[in-house]
C-alpha cells in the first residue's frame, strides 16, 4: 500500500488551494460580468473557452509557460524557482491546482451568473439608498443570495479534485516529481491497469468515495449554518 497516503495528502493540498480559489474567483468574476460592461459578451465567452478546450491543448500552453526556460521564468528572472515549477516537489501540485481552477473557472462563472439572475434588484437599490459601498453590498447581499450555488460550486470543485487524473498525468509526466502530484485516481490507474493490482485500485476508489462524501456533507453543514 506504499504511496497511498501520499496520494491522498496530495489531493488534500490540491483541494485546499483549488476549491477556495475557484469559488472566490468565480463569484467575483460572475458579479462583475453580471453588470452592464463594455464587451461583456466577449468576456463571458473568453472565460468559458478554456473549459471547452481539450486538456491536451491547454496543458501544452502551460508547459510552455512553466517549464525551465518558459515565459514565466524569463519574466521572473532571478526570482524564478530552482528547480522549476513542474519539477519542484513543493510547487508542482500548487501549479496543477491553479491550472485546474483556471480551466474550470468558466463553468463555475456560468453557475454563479445563473444564480445572480434570481437576486432581486430591489435589494441592491435599497443598499445603494442606504449608502452601502460595493464591498458591503457584495458581502451582505450577493454572498448570502447565492449560497445554494456556492454549495454546488464547492461540491463540484471537490469532486473534480477527487477525480484528478489528466492534469498531473500530462503536466508532470504521471505524478512527478517523486510522486508529488500523484492523485488517488492516477494511483488507481497505475496500480490497477499498469501493475495488475485491481484489488488495491478498488480499495483506493472506495476510500476516495467515502472521503468525498464526508467532505460534501461538511460543506453542506457549513453553508447552511452560515
Amino acid at each position: 500500500m506504499e504511496g497511498h497516503p501520499r496520494s491522498f495528502l496530495n489531493t488534500a493540498v490540491f483541494l485546499v488551494i483549488n476549491v477556495p480559489l475557484t469559488a472566490v474567483a468565480a463569484l467575483v468574476l460572475a458579479t462583475a460580468l453580471n453588470r452592464k460592461l463594455p464587451f461583456r459578451s466577449f468576456f463571458r465567452t473568453a472565460y468559458y473557452v478554456p473549459y471547452i478546450t481539450a486538456s491536451v491543448a491547454v496543458v501544452g500552453v502551460w508547459m510552455f509557460l512553466f517549464n525551465s526556460d518558459g515565459l514565466v521564468n524569463q519574466a521572473l528572472s532571478p526570482l524564478a524557482p530552482d528547480p522549476s515549477w513542474l519539477v519542484n516537489t513543493h510547487l508542482a501540485m500548487p501549479v496543477v491546482a491553479v491550472f485546474v481552477a483556471w480551466k474550470q473557472l468558466g463553468f463555475f462563472v456560468v453557475l454563479y451568473l445563473s444564480a445572480l439572475q434570481n437576486v432581486p434588484q430591489e435589494l441592491y437599490e435599497s443598499a445603494a439608498l442606504d449608502g452601502a459601498g460595493q464591498l458591503r453590498t457584495f458581502h451582505s447581499i450577493t454572498v448570502p443570495a447565492v449560497r445554494p450555488a456556492t454549495l454546488l460550486v464547492l461540491v463540484l470543485a471537490t469532486i473534480t479534485g477527487a477525480n484528478l487524473f489528466t492534469e498531473p498525468y500530462l503536466l508532470t509526466g504521471g505524478g512527478g516529481p517523486d510522486g508529488a502530484t500523484t492523485s488517488p485516481v492516477l494511483l488507481m490507474y497505475q496500480r490497477g491497469l499498469q501493475q495488475g493490482h485491481p484489488d488495491e485500485a478498488a480499495a483506493i476508489g472506495v476510500i476516495l468515495v467515502v472521503l468525498i462524501t464526508a467532505v460534501s456533507l461538511v460543506y453542506r453543514r457549513l453553508v447552511e449554518r452560515d
